[in-house]
């Protein structure tokens, strides 16, 4: 049980909070939730939470989540708009496009108003420039402030550069800024050994992992999406990457030799349904029977590509953006989850586990993990109710899939995840470890002030 204490304030600085919904949005709403339980109350600066862009989709029924003692407070809108011209422009040139300028200066200016009394200052290290505002309020308001990066910022596979000039100014930013932390935490067990690795001044500073993960509670009284009867059910929810693999594809020759490619051989097509359509269209070649026993059921916010590669299919069923809560009533009425990650050369492990990733073992459906080495691949081994490929074997994909369907038809149930495995991915769990984190960074920002003052 949480142990009672004086309750301390915490400045948390998540640009993306309801009404905007997606993972990330999940991951600061648990830690508020939870926090108040370890002695924190969350003083939130946020943006207006309007926002027309694809990656900012609404929720507002997470916000339902929050208890009362959470403040919120929003930087005033409206938020700037730019063209996808002046957006690539900002970034060959290496500046900061005006939405994050109005973010950054935004979030310090109404920090600096509502954290006066504050103990600690967390940054939401999404987007990564929330850096700038968490420094300036920790050197302002003269407390500490911990880092919490959803993704590895410079060290990501995921994230392409104009150029190799460009990421080692990135990477130059990032050890920059992250130096000014008191603690720094990373969302998966690989994401911390590349910061150690690639800045051994800081690792000192880098916490173990706090992950992603689910909550039971979200599971309680949902009940599952109707069924269609006698029809297999595959489902995916969340963003996919369709478009940025295919253009990877094409560019890929030039991005390797600009340097501007994180992983030489990353592919970002797999991370898609491309595949797994491929693999059934083979299936339903071989049994013609199978197209009317079997759907793929998408989720998220999907881009026109998306959705031209999902109308190719007969056995595709696009539901676009839904909330987090009918998010989860369509995963519980699935036979299989669908989890794909992008492909790695053999021998480099991925440094992400998409957030679906815990919900889906939440749920106790059993996953099809279409995913390269690392900490993705080997949660879901650990947890036992998964079957993983490559991320590109199609031949793999099919293989699952068909044996898969004839279980199904056999009656034969997969083995529920262990409980074990997944204890520790519980939100309330997690957002215990981060008020620990946030009890030493107050502890050495105490330290740091009477020695001063001595």
């Amino acid at each position: 049980m949480p142990r009672h204490r004086p309750m301390k304030r915490v400045l948390f600085l998540a640009y993306y909070f309801p009404p905007i919904g997606g993972g990330g949005v999940q991951r600061a709403v648990k830690f508020c939730r939870y926090l108040v339980e370890f002695g924190y109350q969350p003083v939130v600066v946020t943006g207006p939470g309007k926002s027309k862009d694809l990656w900012t989709p609404e929720d507002a029924t997470l916000a339902a989540e929050l208890p009362p003692e959470v403040e919120v407070h929003r930087v005033p809108g409206p938020e700037p708009s730019g063209s996808p011209n002046r957006g690539r422009i900002d970034r060959y040139l290496d500046r900061m496009p005006p939405s994050l300028r109005w973010w950054v200066n935004g979030a310090t200016a109404v920090g600096r108003e509502v954290g006066r009394d504050i103990d600690v200052v967390l940054g939401e290290l999404v987007p990564y420039a929330t850096a700038y505002a968490a420094a300036r309020l920790s050197r302002d308001l003269d407390r500490p402030w911990v880092a919490d990066l959803q993704d590895p910022w410079a060290l990501d596979e995921m994230w392409i550069y104009p150029s190799g000039l460009h990421r080692a100014r990135d990477t130059a930013r990032m050890r920059r800024l992250l130096s000014t932390a008191s603690a720094i935490i990373m969302n998966t067990p690989e994401a911390a050994k590349r910061v150690r690795r690639r800045f051994p001044d800081l690792a000192g500073r880098v916490v173990d992992a706090i992950p992603n993960g689910f909550d039971p509670a979200d599971f309680v009284d949902i009940v599952a999406l109707e069924r269609t009867p006698g029809v297999f059910r595959i489902v995916h929810t969340g963003t996919m990457h369709t478009e940025a693999g295919m253009r990877l594809r094409r560019t890929g020759r030039t991005r390797r030799v600009l340097g501007g490619l994180p992983v030489p051989g990353v592919d970002f097509l797999p991370r898609s349904h491309v595949f797994l359509l491929e693999a059934i269209d083979r299936l339903i070649a071989q049994q013609p029977g199978l197209e009317s026993e079997i759907e793929v059921h998408l989720a998220g916010a999907l881009t026109e590509t998306d959705r031209a590669v999902a109308a190719a299919s007969p056995v595709t069923r696009v539901h676009e953006y839904i909330s987090h809560r009918d998010t989860i009533s369509l995963v519980l009425s699935a036979d299989l989850l669908f989890l794909p990650m992008q492909d790695l050369p053999l021998g480099v492990s991925a440094g992400l586990v998409p957030g679906k990733a815990y919900e889906y073992l939440g749920s106790g459906r059993p996953i099809l993990g279409a995913v390269p080495e690392g900490d993705a691949r080997d949660l879901l081994v650990d947890a036992g109710n998964a079957f993983v490929c490559r991320p590109a074997d199609v031949t793999a994909l099919a293989e699952i899939v068909d044996a898969r369907i004839t279980e199904w038809h056999l009656g034969i149930a997969t083995p529920e995840p262990r409980g074990d495995v997944l204890a520790p991915y519980e939100r309330r769990r997690q957002t215990e470890r981060l008020a620990r984190v946030l009890d030493d960074a107050v502890r050495i920002g105490a330290r740091v002030a009477a020695g001063g003052q001595g």
